[in-house]
């Protein structure tokens, strides 16, 4: 898409490069890159806004310019307005002292000798197919009244008379936003596309600028790139025809979580009349680029859609970035489960191929398990080893306890209590030696994490297929997913959107690669763990 940035002096603007190396995938596309390129010839850095705006006029959604004076929107409005066949295009600039005649048609002085109100609508607004109003917010109330109403209904009431506004695309234009307590809330809403218009900044464009003639609101359109009043038709039932991908769906759905868990963003207020006319606009995107379904660059539109302020749209853009950047293709989707797959894959081979926990050397009494301890009491049992079994269930415990002898009988001369450490302390007393101890740690025949060496060959190889079906079904989603890759960097190509945006969903996809990479290098771990 167009870039701000200029080649040298004569030489092709960013934008213009950028179009004339992309390589086209649609006749459609071509032709509104090549109208683009026209309408904003020498518009230096309004290339992007002109694209987005024009966008929104191809499919009936108005626009918002926000910007300070002096920074050619009314001009972007009538290059936008250039794109069309003979449009019936009105401009006004609103002020606090416009009257509703400015705007909608004086009243009738004949008519109205007939005790008929009515308004000559011809040259104003109710007639126009495209329109641009300054300064909106600073309009009556009686004039953004009615305008609500033909924006909403594409109608105008004049007296008696309901009259059918042709309408296509508003643009609108002002240094700021409307103030929340005005009950503009609901007029704001219908302009789905919201630009910021800024002085240039590079240095090359401004230079152009003071050497270079004022721009002309009248500029040359080449008639096979006009957009004619059939086409539009034809295209706006197109258009709804267009499938929003699960792709673009996931991010829409990040987008929105994001928003609403921004302490921020916590004002920002989208309305579900936004968000469907924005899915309009996704798909607009995708139609004009030749696809039926949309794809990550028609959904970086969506950072033109949802902010209200000016201080949140740049967090509300680095938002729908980060969304289009981590969204791979819809195949993450299955990844979950193939998680769970393999999740439980490898608890089975935990569980069936090693130890779980560590095994000691026990020995039954009837049947309960025990420890058998060959203690030693030098001082009041010289010479001596005494077998003990110490009940396996007391290990957990901390209150004292006897062992018994192979019989199962308690030694009450011996007291055991474990240390909570796994060592057992064995006690004996007596008077004249007191109290002797001797501390006892239970043989461990198998540690926690040893392979065991009794498993059916038959289980093994079992869990070996497992392993190896989900690898190849991984495997399956990699080879998928570079077969997409290899053609998808060109359907990426959008002239409402910029190249280096439009890559964010390479790194999102490389990304996904990189994730299923490593799911393939656990399944050979766990082959391995089988062997």
């Amino acid at each position: 898409m167009a870039l701000t940035n200029q080649l040298a002096e004569g030489g092709q603007t960013a934008a213009s490069a950028q179009i004339s190396s992309a390589v086209y995938r649609h006749p459609l596309q071509r032709r509104v890159a090549e109208l683009i390129e026209t309408i904003s010839a020498d518009m230096y850095e309004r290339e992007e806004i002109i694209a987005v705006a024009l966008l929104g006029a191809l499919c009936g959604q108005n626009t918002f310019l926000y910007g300070p004076p002096g920074t050619a929107k009314s001009l972007i409005s009538r290059r936008v307005a250039s794109a069309f066949q003979a449009p019936a295009y009105f401009e006004y600039l609103m002020n606090r002292f416009s009257t509703p005649e400015e705007v909608f048609g004086p009243v009738s002085i004949r008519a109205l000798k007939e005790d008929i109100y009515t308004r000559k609508t011809k040259h104003y607004l109710p007639t126009a197919e495209f329109a641009f109003l300054d300064e909106i917010w600073k309009a009556s109330p009686a004039i953004l009244n009615t305008l609500l109403q033909i924006i909403n209904e594409r109608i105008f009431r004049n007296g008696d008379e309901i009259q059918n506004a042709p309408l296509k695309a508003l643009i609108s234009a002002s240094n700021e936003t409307p103030e929340s307590d005005q009950g503009l809330e609901a007029l704001y809403d219908r302009f789905i596309i919201r630009l910021s218009v800024e002085p240039i900044v590079e240095a090359n464009n401004f230079n152009r600028l003071l050497v270079n003639k004022p721009n002309q609101s009248n500029i040359t359109v080449a008639d096979d790139l006009l957009v004619k009043a059939d086409e539009w038709k034809q295209w706006g039932k197109a258009i709804h025809t267009v499938k929003i991908s699960p792709e673009t769906l996931h991010i829409v759905h990040l987008i929105r979580n994001a928003i609403a868990g921004a302490d921020e963003l916590r004002e920002v207020y989208i309305s579900d009349r936004r968000w469907q006319r924005a899915a309009i606009l996704m798909k607009a995107s995708a139609f004009f680029n030749g696809r039926d379904a949309t794809n990550h660059s028609d959904a970086l539109i969506l950072q033109y859609c949802l902010w209200t302020l000016a201080e949140n749209r740049e967090p509300i853009q680095k938002i729908v970035f980060t969304a289009v950047k981590s969204t791979g293709f819809s195949l993450d989707l299955n990844l979950q489960k193939y998680d769970a797959e393999k999740e439980a894959l490898e608890r089975e081979i935990t569980n069936e191929l090693f130890y779980t926990a560590d095994v000691y050397d026990t020995r039954k009494i009837g049947e309960r398990d025990f420890y058998y301890s060959l203690a030693t009491f030098p001082l009041c049992y010289p010479d001596k080893v005494i077998g003990l079994y110490i009940p396996t269930s007391k290990t957990k415990e901390s209150e004292e306890f006897h062992p018994v002898n192979k019989e199962g009988l308690e030694l009450t001369k011996f007291k055991c209590q474990f240390d909570g450490q796994g060592t057992c302390v064995i006690s004996t007393f007596e008077s004249w030696v007191g109290v002797e101890k001797f501390a006892f740690t239970p043989d461990v025949l198998f540690h926690r994490g040893d392979k065991r060496h009794d498993v059916n060959q038959r289980l093994i190889t079992s869990l070996v297929d497992s392993v190896i079906h989900i690898r190849g079904k991984l495997m399956a989603l990699l080879d998928d997913i570079d077969t997409r890759l290899q053609t998808y960097e060109q359907e990426l190509y959008s002239p409402f959107a910029r190249s280096e945006q439009t890559q964010m969903a390479i790194q999102g996809i490389t990304e996904q690669i990189s994730r299923i990479k490593l799911r393939i290098k656990d399944c050979e771990r766990l082959e391995a763990l089988c062997q």
